[in-house]
C-alpha cells in the first residue's frame, strides 16, 4: 500500500469501447498501487479502510490523451491563421522555433507551456520539441516536474528548411540524436524520448536511414506527419518518386508501425492504399480538427478510419491548433465531421460524443499502454471536473453534463488530477 492507493467518490464517465459510454453516479472508484480495481455502488469490504476522497457532485473522467502537439509553438498560438500549412511553416513556425537555440528563451517559453499542460485536462501527451538537443532536454525536465506522462521528441530536419533551422549533415543529426537518446532514455520517471523526423519533405533519405537504425538500436516509438495538406502530398510525390503514396515514404525505412510504434498526425487525405497499410502496420492516427481547419488542410474522414478498425486518437496540434484543452478538439471533431457528412460525403456519418470521448481517452491512451479507462487493471489517470461554473436552471443526467463540459469547459473546470494514481493537484 502507498499513497497511490485510495478511493474516489463521485460521478464517473468512461468508454470501454468507441460505441459505449458508461456513466456511474454517486459511486466509488478503487485505486490500488496506481491501478484501477473498478467502480462500485458501495465500497467493497476488503477496501473499506482505504483513504477516501469525496468529490461530491463533481464529474470524474479518465485523463485526456493528446497524441500530437508542438511544445515550442505554444508561444505563438493563434498567429498566422490566415495562411495554409507550408506558408505558415516558412513564415511563422520556422523563424519562431529557431529561437529555441537560446536556453534562456526556451526556459521561459517552455515553463509557460508546461504549467498550461499541468492545469489542463490532459494527463498524457506526445510532443515535438525542436532540433536543438540542449533545450529539448530542458523541455523534458520541465515536463517531468509536472507529473504528466509524456513522450518528447528532438526534431530531425536536414532539407527544405531555412539554414538557421536545419541539421548540418545527416551524420551530425544522427550523432546529436543518439547522444540525446542515450542521455534521456532511462533518466526520467514520467518522460520518454520519441523519434521525430519532422516530415518527409524535411528529411533526406540518408537521414531517414540513420533514424531507422537508431529506432532499431533503442526500440523507440516514432511520431511524424502524414497526408495533411494537398500541396505537401504533391511535394512528397516529387521527392519520393519510388513510392506510391506518402505512407510508403516512411515505410520504406521501416518507420511506419509494426516493430516501430508510430503516431502519424492528420491523415486528412490518406488514400485507400495508405489506410490499408496503416491498418496492417498498427499506425496510430492523431486527428487534429482545429489545426486542419485553421490551416485550411481539410477534414479527415475519421468515420472511415474507425470503421476500418484503425487506432485513432486526438491531437491539439499546438500551434496549428490554438487551444491545448482537448475539450476543444473533441467538440470540433464532431463539428467538422458534420460538415464533411453534409457537404462532402453523406456516406460517412458524423462522429458523436461517445466516439470522440473514446478517442480522447482509451483510443489515444492505448499508445501509452493500458490507460484511458476506469476498467479494472487500467492505470488510474483521472480528471475531476467541477461543472458548477456552467450555471443552468436545469438538472441534466450525467451524459449531458459531460457533453456540456466538452463544449463549454476548459482548464478552469479542472479541480483535481491524477496520473497513474499519483495526485498532481
Amino acid at each position: 500500500m502507498d499513497n497511490r492507493t485510495f478511493i474516489l467518490k463521485g460521478n464517473f464517465c468512461y468508454t470501454p469501447s468507441a460505441d459505449t459510454l458508461v456513466t456511474r453516479e454517486n459511486s466509488y472508484l478503487i485505486c490500488e498501487d496506481g491501478i484501477s480495481r473498478g467502480i462500485f455502488p458501495e465500497i467493497p469490504e476488503k477496501y473499506k479502510d482505504l483513504p477516501l476522497m469525496d468529490c461530491r457532485d463533481q464529474v470524474i473522467i479518465p485523463g485526456l490523451v493528446d497524441l500530437h502537439l508542438h511544445a515550442p509553438q505554444f508561444a505563438f498560438r493563434s498567429v498566422g491563421m490566415d495562411m495554409e500549412l507550408l506558408e505558415w511553416l516558412e513564415q511563422v513556425a520556422f523563424p519562431q522555433e529557431a529561437r529555441y537555440q537560446d536556453p534562456e528563451y526556451a526556459r521561459t517559453a517552455y515553463s509557460i507551456f508546461a504549467q498550461a499542460m499541468k492545469k489542463s485536462p490532459t494527463t498524457r501527451a506526445s510532443m515535438f520539441a525542436t532540433l536543438h538537443p540542449e533545450t529539448t532536454i530542458l523541455l523534458m525536465e520541465l515536463m517531468e516536474e509536472t507529473g504528466l506522462k509524456t513522450y518528447v521528441g528532438k526534431v530531425n530536419m536536414d532539407r527544405n528548411s531555412p539554414d538557421y533551422l536545419r541539421e548540418k549533415t545527416p551524420l551530425e543529426a544522427e550523432k546529436d540524436t543518439r547522444n540525446w537518446v542515450e542521455n534521456t532514455l532511462h533518466k526520467y520517471r514520467n518522460v520518454r524520448p520519441i523519434l521525430t523526423p519532422r516530415f518527409t519533405p524535411s528529411c533526406t533519405d540518408d537521414l531517414m536511414k540513420r533514424l531507422s537504425q537508431i529506432q532499431k538500436d533503442y526500440q523507440l516509438p516514432l511520431q511524424s506527419h502524414l497526408s495533411e495538406n494537398l500541396g505537401e502530398i504533391e511535394w512528397v510525390k516529387e521527392l519520393c518518386p519510388n513510392t506510391r503514396f506518402y505512407g510508403e515514404a516512411y515505410a520504406q525505412f521501416d518507420l511506419f508501425g509494426l516493430d516501430c510504434p508510430t503516431i502519424m498526425a492528420h491523415c486528412v487525405h490518406s488514400s485507400p492504399e495508405e489506410i490499408a497499410l496503416m491498418k496492417e502496420n498498427g499506425v496510430y492516427v492523431a486527428h487534429c480538427p482545429q489545426s486542419n481547419t485553421n490551416l485550411a488542410s481539410g477534414i479527415a474522414p475519421v468515420r472511415k478510419y474507425l470503421d476500418a478498425g484503425l487506432s485513432v486518437g486526438l491531437g491539439s496540434d499546438i500551434a496549428g491548433g490554438y487551444s491545448e484543452c482537448l475539450f476543444r478538439a473533441m467538440a470540433e471533431a464532431i463539428q467538422v465531421s458534420k460538415l464533411r457528412w453534409r457537404l462532402v460525403d453523406d456516406s460517412l456519418q458524423p462522429l458523436n460524443l461517445t466516439e470522440v470521448f473514446y478517442m480522447a481517452t482509451k483510443g489515444g491512451g492505448s499508445f501509452f499502454g493500458k490507460t484511458g479507462s476506469f476498467e479494472e487493471g487500467y492505470e488510474l489517470d483521472a480528471v475531476i471536473l467541477n461543472d458548477s461554473t456552467l450555471p443552468t436552471p436545469l438538472s441534466f443526467p450525467l451524459k449531458e453534463r459531460l457533453e456540456r463540459l466538452v463544449y463549454m469547459g476548459d482548464d478552469r473546470n479542472v479541480s483535481g488530477k491524477f496520473v497513474s494514481g499519483t495526485q498532481i493537484f
